[in-house]
């Protein structure tokens, strides 16, 4: 995902660990990324049609490869 067309909605940080939650205008998406400092791990969720501020708030819940594991 390239920020460049999004808007950001909210950040919160915490020992190292930075979650986004952006929002892509054009095509009236929502995206939450996690960024982890410590270990350089990132992914982002496509937030669909689940709530936006749930994804935000809980983004290891909604991870896909941690869901699979």
């Amino acid at each position: 995902m390239t920020t460049t067309n999004l808007r950001e909605l909210a950040t919160r940080e915490n020992d190292g660990v930075e979650v986004s939650l952006f929002w892509n205008p054009a095509g009236n998406d929502v995206y939450v990324l996690v960024s982890d400092e410590k270990t350089g791990d990132q992914f982002e969720i496509a937030v669909g049609s689940r709530s936006p501020l749930d994804v935000f708030h809980h983004p290891y819940a909604y991870a896909p490869a941690l869901r699979a594991a």
